[in-house]
């Protein structure tokens, strides 16, 4: 089943945000190639399993990808993962973290 709803929506009429804000992980983990890194746990009051957790990093992940999910109640946690040929380390990392919540109108399927 497809969620239905008549005429057009904008991304902004789906979620309502949660958390916002911008943390530094002074010491992103290094992650080796075909594995992953964690920044540890991220704070947003407000944060619960379900949330979507969409992450900006302030650098280029150099074919790395960034993955956000919420882990424990107002707690978010920060993924590396590396598709590349060698390790990724980027030490110090500014990261954009935007927790949503989809509209209890649409959470119907």
């Amino acid at each position: 089943m497809a969620i239905q709803k008549a005429g057009r929506l904008q991304f902004q009429d789906l979620f309502e945000v949660v958390g916002a804000g911008k943390f530094n992980v002074a010491n992103f983990a290094s992650a080796a190639t075909g594995s992953f890194a964690t920044s540890g746990a991220l704070s947003v009051p407000g944060a619960n399993f379900g949330d979507f957790v969409l992450v900006s990093p302030s650098i280029d992940l150099t074919d790395g990808v960034m993955v956000g999910h919420v882990t424990a109640a107002g707690t978010v946690e920060v993924i590396l993962l590396n598709n590349t040929a060698g390790a990724l380390d980027f030490g110090s990392v500014d990261l954009t973290v935007v927790v949503l919540r989809l509209k209890s109108d649409y959470a119907v399927i």
